[in-house]
């Protein structure tokens, strides 16, 4: 029996030619033959040339996602295991260790299914009706290919409705336990693949989590403390008997603060950070990894807290953690707000009228050396874009408030619809709001288990920066 085809129209954009890998139903001019919601038909163009191969969904403004640009016969567990064979090639090539995102829909040519991989469990999401009819291939093949001990689905999100589908998660396959620990990074954490947000877990920031690396040492001379060479006879006193001459006279240097007092805190160098939108405190870890002094752990959610609490506890930071469960927009300003109070009252001391019969809040008006935002997407549709824009300005703008003078801001947006240019448009005028100039240090995207198909928009979501923070 010959497959449907889908005849696109002849005005349409060539952006199927240029390896977009959606067609939208307004560029299908009609289909030929009987094809069935969720299965494979033929794409040609308006005389009738093959373009590609995809599944059709009749009921979806997408009308057909692209899988092959050469004829397919089926979408069975064959053809699963040899894109799952090529998704585990690319990730052991790029990614350091086994957690990551194994399966990222069109970027991995398998346009509506998401497989992330935590420990011994695959968490699966299928978010439109061509991956739902083939469920059972793509299930055997993920068993086939990575043999985890299960096999979870996590397909409660919207999008499905769109494609005529309903929410639904549990078991596909073997033991899911609830709780599961990854590695990232050398770091420990535990993922909720039931509860947690999205699959559990967001590989997307690995790489950029560890590019706050250089930002975090370097601040002990901001306290006045300044390395000297210790005294021979401390030297001396130290060294056991097997010590050799060598080691005596080798030159050692301490750590002292402004009254020459020997500094025993080891992260004495270390900076003190804010971690906003904190979630599991994925950031706050990799900041007490790479020498952090103090890191203060904020999130709205007091189940996103305790996560992190348990996160930091198995890495044996509890030490340099304070958590604060808080709306990180309201946190910000009354931050900021407290700064500029204690500003006013030193203007006093210069004649200014300043009310100060009204106590200062010893909870307010603090400033830290890195201050990272990392807060969910603000604009999911075009029409949110506006809302975002304001968003995106407000916390920018008041988080720039709270970096020491020479510090960081670290600030991410996930929202596709927030573009880059847009993006770094709306941190300039906040900049501008502030009083601050900004060097931008590092610009990056999404980590490589998310890779990105050239000339498709929809997969470049990911901005992430670096500032460097200065008083105009």
């Amino acid at each position: 029996m010959e497959r449907a085809r889908a005849v696109l129209k002849k005005e349409r954009k060539k952006r199927t030619e240029g390896g977009h890998p959606w067609i939208f139903a307004s560029e299908i001019e009609r289909i030929e033959g009987e094809g069935a919601p969720g299965g494979l038909v033929d794409v040609v163009n308006h005389q009738g040339r093959y373009l590609a191969t995809g599944y059709w969904n009749p009921a979806s403004q997408i009308a057909v996602r692209i899988v092959a640009y050469r004829p397919v016969e089926a979408m069975d567990e064959a053809f699963f295991a040899e894109r799952f064979r090529q998704c585990e090639q690319h990730r052991r090539r790029f990614v350091n260790g086994r957690d990551c995102r194994l399966v990222y829909g069109e970027a991995d040519f398998l346009p509506g299914l998401i497989v992330d991989r935590f420990g011994g469990v695959l968490v699966v999401q299928l978010l439109t009706l061509g991956m739902e009819a083939a469920r059972d291939a793509l299930v055997a093949a993920l068993v086939a290919v990575f043999e985890p001990d299960g096999i979870y689905e996590r397909s409660d999100v919207s999008v499905r409705a769109l494609e005529g589908l309903e929410e639904r998660t549990g078991v596909l396959y073997g033991e899911c336990p609830r709780i599961v620990e990854i590695t990232e990074n050398g770091l420990k954490l535990e993922v909720d693949i039931v509860e947690g947000q999205k699959t559990g877990y967001f590989f997307d920031q690995r790489e950029n989590r560890a590019s706050i690396a250089p930002l975090m040492t370097g601040w002990g001379a901001r306290s006045g403390i300044r390395l000297v060479e210790q005294p021979a006879e401390e030297q001396a006193a130290e060294a056991d008997d097997t010590g050799t001459i060598a080691e005596l006279e080798e030159r050692r240097l301490v750590p002292v603060n402004a009254n020459g007092k020997v500094v025993t805190f080891p992260y004495w160098d270390g900076a003190t950070v804010l971690e906003c939108f904190a979630h599991t405190g994925s950031f706050t870890l990799h900041a007490c990894k790479y020498g952090a002094k103090k890191v203060t752990c904020l999130d709205v959610s007091a189940h996103a807290v305790e996560t992190a609490k348990r996160n930091v506890a198995r890495n044996g930071f509890s030490d340099r953690v304070e958590f604060v469960v808080a709306d990180a927009f309201a946190y910000l300003r009354e931050q900021a707000k407290g700064i500029e109070e204690r500003l006013e009252r030193g203007r006093a001391g210069s004649g200014a009228k300043v009310d100060t019969s009204k106590p200062l809040s010893g909870e307010s008006g603090r400033k830290w050396d890195v201050v990272i935002l990392d807060p969910p997407a603000f604009a999911k549709t075009k029409h949110a874009v506006e809302g975002a824009v304001r968003g995106y300005k407000d916390i920018n703008l008041q988080g720039m408030k709270l970096v020491n003078e020479g510090g960081y801001l670290v600030t991410a947006s996930c929202s596709y619809h927030m573009r880059p240019e847009l993006f770094l448009e709306t941190i300039q005028a906040a900049a501008a709001d502030a009083g601050k100039t900004l060097r931008l240090i590092e610009w990056r995207a999404a980590g490589k288990d998310h890779p990105q198909i050239l000339g498709v928009n929809e997969g470049h979501y990911l901005k992430f920066a670096i500032f460097e923070v200065r008083s105009k």
